[in-house]
């Protein structure tokens, strides 16, 4: 036990209440998303998901007080012992999960189910900082950078199996830690670069994509790069990167044919064109935006969306509760959880920069850009911006793994954060 200051005092209390304050905003919505208007039921009701969900905060802040109580310097200590044990847990769980809904991410226990893929992403954090903050390790040279990614891609690659794709891209947000501690800006440009790409193959025919980068690519040569550059070495890198480029716009008609599942692949067309299946794959979605959009500035009021009240938009205490938010609190409501979300990501960055410890640091990005992931993609997933892959708003879904993995994701680091003056 850490002695050796007073935890009241050191903790961040500002940080606190606006995970206090999601907390209340998310029990709100989750209410009004379960609410029936002829057969309504009191919030602390099991037999809803708002009921639960009181359950699982109550075990969420029992989960806190150990974080804050157990010794600052395990979670550095016993990183690697931690990763190690989850990795076995997540491959057990192939064999041994529940199948739900075509997934065996989960375990059953009783009534209650535990998904260990969403725990994975803060013994994967920790692992990654416990290894960036090793004495000598540099993630511009190439050899780091590679076993750095190894931390990185082995959960997201054992959950892929477990059959839920959703969960396993969060860890990719991780790369922003590795940018931030040294990772040249070559491999984010190339990210962004593939992802841009992989739009515009779903918009348009591959042929004209093609067409569009040798374009680009002579533009690049003489109006970009001045004569002296004009040389042998940038040509190659010019022709290599066009090559590079064209051959991944010509496999993604391939690979979405032939290699992700029916579901996944309608998900993705309907991204790009919604009116390709409205009453199937496009049903969330559409039906998402029309709940936002009828909010208006203001919304409809607490318990009166409509959208909301007759089930219009499946699976809505959990990946599109959103929707309810936008229906019943309109723009204005909106635009304060999105306030809620920034005041928190800025606070975690600036408590990050603070910190005298390169584990204590990193962790901190690490939690950062999983949480900024969740908010970019769930938000966007609501809005018809990005493919529904169905993961949960922070603290605010309903879910009782997804909001023990966040506090445990949170407070890891509020406690590491209580200890600053200390070098791990």
């Amino acid at each position: 036990m850490a002695k050796d200051i007073d935890i009241k005092q050191g903790i961040d209390w500002t940080t606190i209440w606006i995970y206090v304050a999601l907390l209340i905003v998310g029990l709100m919505n989750i209410y009004a998303a379960v609410y029936n208007v002829d057969n309504p039921k009191p919030i602390f009701s099991l037999e809803h998901n708002a009921g639960r969900q009181i359950l699982f905060m109550f075990v969420a802040f029992l989960l806190i007080l150990i974080i804050l109580f157990v010794d600052f310097k395990v979670y550095d200590t016993f990183a690697y012992i931690f990763y190690g044990i989850w990795i076995v847990v997540l491959i057990g769980t192939i064999f041994l999960g529940s199948d739900i809904k075509g997934s065996k991410s989960w375990i059953k226990f009783g009534a209650f189910s535990l998904q260990p893929a969403e725990f994975a992403k803060t013994f994967t954090v920790m692992a990654l900082a416990k290894y960036l903050s090793t004495m000598g390790v540099n993630v511009s040279k190439m050899k780091y950078a590679f076993r750095a990614a190894l931390f990185i891609f082995v959960p997201p690659i054992i959950i892929i199996l477990q059959k839920e794709t959703g969960s396993a891209l969060t860890f990719a947000a991780l790369m922003i830690v590795l940018y931030r501690e040294g990772l040249p800006g070559v491999y984010p440009a190339l990210i962004i670069s593939f992802i841009l790409l992989l739009i515009l193959a779903l918009i348009f025919p591959n042929w004209a994509v093609v067409l569009g980068l040798a374009l680009f690519g002579v533009l690049f040569w003489y109006l970009f790069l001045k004569r002296y550059e004009r040389n042998k070495q940038n040509l190659q890198r010019v022709i290599g990167l066009f090559v590079l480029f064209s051959g991944f716009v010509l496999t993604v008609d391939f690979v979405i044919n032939n290699v992700l599942a029916p579901h996944q692949q309608k998900r993705i067309k309907v991204l790009v064109n919604p009116d390709i299946d409205p009453l199937g794959a496009a049903w969330n979605v559409t039906q998402s935006k029309l709940a936002i959009g009828s909010g208006g500035a203001i919304g409809k009021g607490y318990l009166k969306g409509t959208q909301t009240k007759f089930d219009f938009v499946p699976e809505q205490s959990t990946d599109f509760i959103f929707c309810t938010v936008g229906e019943e609190w309109g723009f204005l409501g909106s635009f304060v959880l999105l306030g809620l979300y920034f005041i928190l990501l800025t606070r975690l960055l600036s408590l990050a920069e603070k910190q005298k410890s390169k584990f204590a640091r990193i962790y901190g990005y690490g939690v950062a850009s999983i949480l900024f992931f969740h908010i970019l993609v769930n938000i966007g997933m609501t809005v018809g911006l990005m493919p529904v892959i169905g993961i949960p708003l922070p603290f605010v879904s309903s879910g009782g793994s997804s909001l023990m993995s966040f506090t445990m994701l949170l407070f890891v680091f509020l406690k590491l954060d209580a200890h600053r003056s200390y070098k791990v």
